[in-house]
């Protein structure tokens, strides 16, 4: 019997690419692209571990925004020191422990995207087209009434 066997592709970036003041964008996706972020209770509690985890590896979010079936979340580090990639798969260990006790149906897609802005990009450009995932979506008309999102860089309500 000729079986083949499915090799999993490690991360394509070494894990030093996440180690001080970089700037990232990560895409994570629920398994099967079930939805799971559609009331404030549950965007709390992703938001609060996210929170925690920002502080434990010395990172910051210009960015983050939970969609039904996705999040998006733009990270930095604060210093030569942080671990934006630690700060993201503690983030995703906690939240998938958290799934696994409070519904065992929902899970995390195994990997995620990123993308690591380089300076010659537009941040502020990014964050928009981010911001704007709801409005394209349908689901709101103005960027500032989606509720699941938020930073520890900027007050959005500031912006136009």
């Amino acid at each position: 019997m000729n079986k083949k066997y499915i090799r999993e592709k490690k991360h394509r970036l070494d894990p030093e690419i996440y180690v001080g003041e970089e700037v990232i964008s990560f895409t994570l996706c629920i398994k099967n692209r079930n939805k799971y972020f559609t009331n404030k209770k549950t965007f709390k509690i992703f938001e609060a571990y996210l929170l925690n985890e920002l502080k434990t590896f010395n990172c910051s979010a210009y960015v983050y925004l939970f969609m039904a079936d996705h999040a998006h979340f733009v990270l930095s580090g604060n210093n030569s020191k942080a671990d934006i990639k630690k700060c993201l798969d503690m983030f995703k260990q906690k939240t998938g422990f958290w799934l696994s006790n409070n519904n065992k149906k929902i899970k995390w897609q195994k990997d995620y995207y990123d993308h690591i802005l380089r300076s010659e990009e537009n941040l502020i450009v990014h964050l928009k087209y981010i911001l704007n995932n709801p409005v394209r979506a349908g689901i709101v008309e103005y960027w500032k009434q989606y509720p699941y999102k938020g930073s520890t860089i900027y007050n959005f309500n500031e912006w136009d």
